[in-house]
C-alpha cells in the first residue's frame, strides 16, 4: 500500500512529508515553549533595550521563517511540477524578504530611538523621528523590492539607469526641497534646538512645536504659527533661549549733579547689596561709569539663574522697588532729561 501512487508520489512520500511536517512543527514549539519564552523572562530582567529587541526579532521574523522552512522541507520531499515549485520557491523569496525588511526597519528605528533619548534627554526627541523613519522606510523598502526584482529573474539593471536619470532630473528641479531635506539631517543630528526650545531668528520669535522635513513650526508670543523652512533656519543665526543657563543683566542708574560725592560714593555698594539679597541673583560688577549731560551715571552688572524670562522680570522688579526706597530714605534723586537756563542781568 505505501507504494502506490497519487498525483505522481506515493504513499509513502505523503507519510514522510507529514512527519516532517509534524515534526518540525514540535520542534518549534518546544523552542518557542521553553527557549525563547526564557529568553523574554532573561530580556525583561535586564536593563538595556537591547535584548528586548533581539527577542523580538526572533519572535517575529526567525519563528515564521522556521515555519515556513519546515514547510519547505517537508513539500520538497515530493515530486513537484515545475510550474508549482517556482510559485512556491517565488513565495519563500518573497516572504523571507518581507521578514528581513521589517527586522532590518525595527532596528533602525531601535537605534534612532536610541539616539535621540541619549542627545536630548527627553522623549521630545521622538517627535522628530516620524519624518526621517518614514523616509528611511521608503529608501529601504524601495531597496528591497529592486533585491526581490534582480532575485526573480527581472533584469533591473535598465530600470535603475532610469532611476538614476530620472533622479537627476527629478535633482535639478527640487533643488529647494532637497535642500531642506538635508538641513533636517542637520537639525536633527546636530540640535541646534529641539521641540519645546524658545528661540528668536531675526525679528522673529516663538517655542518650537515641529520640525518636518520641509519645515520647521514655530508658535509665536502672539499665538500665532510661524512656518520656517529648514534651510533658512541652518543659514541663519539662531538665538536658543531654552539652553541659557543664566541670563546677563546689564541696567543703568543716572542721579542728579546735585548729589554730594559722599553719596556718589556709597551708591555701587549700596545697589550691591540690594542685589545680593536676591536668592535668584548673582552680583558682577557696580560703576560710576561716566558723565551724563544731565545725570552722573552708574553702571551695574548681574545675572539671574536659569532662562525663565518671567522669574527675571520678577527678580529686576524686586531690584527696582528696593533700590527707589534706598534712594528715597538717603535723599538721593534720580536724573531726568532737563536743562539749565542761565540769564546775566545788564545793568
Amino acid at each position: 500500500m505505501l507504494e502506490n501512487s497519487y498525483f505522481g508520489n506515493t504513499v509513502l512520500s505523503y507519510l514522510t512529508s507529514l512527519a516532517i511536517l509534524l515534526g518540525g512543527m514540535a520542534a518549534i514549539y518546544a523552542f518557542k515553549r521553553y527557549i525563547l519564552s526564557r529568553l523574554k523572562k532573561l530580556a525583561e530582567a535586564s536593563a538595556t533595550n537591547f535584548d528586548d529587541l533581539v527577542v523580538k526579532a526572533i519572535e517575529r521574523t526567525l519563528v515564521p521563517i522556521m515555519y515556513f522552512g519546515v514547510l519547505y522541507a517537508s513539500v520538497h520531499t515530493l515530486y513537484l511540477s515545475k510550474d508549482f515549485e517556482r510559485g512556491f520557491n517565488i513565495a519563500a523569496i518573497v516572504l523571507i524578504t518581507i521578514l528581513a525588511v521589517r527586522t532590518l526597519t525595527a532596528a533602525v528605528h531601535h537605534l534612532l530611538r536610541t539616539y535621540s533619548k541619549s542627545t536630548s534627554g527627553s522623549e521630545e526627541g521622538e517627535k522628530q523621528l516620524k519624518g526621517i523613519g518614514g523616509l528611511l522606510n521608503f529608501v529601504i523598502w524601495i531597496l528591497a523590492l529592486m533585491f526581490l526584482l534582480d532575485n526573480l529573474g527581472v533584469k533591473i539593471s535598465a530600470v535603475v539607469a532610469g532611476l538614476g536619470i530620472g533622479g537627476i532630473a527629478v535633482a535639478l528641479a527640487a533643488q529647494a526641497v532637497l535642500g531642506d531635506l538635508f538641513s533636517y539631517f542637520v537639525i536633527f543630528f546636530d540640535k541646534p534646538f529641539a521641540v519645546g526650545d524658545f528661540i528668536v531668528v531675526g525679528d522673529k520669535m516663538g517655542v518650537v512645536e515641529n520640525v518636518g522635513i520641509k519645515t520647521t513650526r514655530l508658535r509665536a508670543l502672539g499665538g500665532e504659527q510661524l512656518v520656517f523652512s529648514n534651510t533658512d533656519l541652518t543659514n541663519s543665526r539662531v538665538h536658543n533661549f531654552k539652553k541659557m543657563e543664566r541670563r546677563r543683566i546689564v541696567f543703568k542708574l543716572g542721579v542728579t549733579y546735585q548729589t554730594p560725592a559722599e553719596k556718589l560714593r556709597r551708591i555701587p555698594q549700596m545697589v550691591k547689596d540690594i542685589i545680593l539679597s536676591q536668592a535668584e541673583a548673582e552680583f558682577d560688577r557696580g560703576h560710576f561709569a561716566n558723565y551724563g549731560d544731565f545725570s552722573l551715571n552708574f553702571e551695574f552688572v548681574y545675572y539671574v539663574i536659569g532662562a525663565d524670562y518671567a522669574k527675571y522680570m520678577d527678580v529686576q522688579q524686586a531690584i527696582n522697588l528696593a533700590v527707589f526706597e534706598a534712594f528715597e530714605k538717603e535723599g538721593i534723586e534720580f536724573a531726568y532729561p532737563s536743562q539749565t537756563l542761565f540769564v546775566n542781568k545788564v545793568a
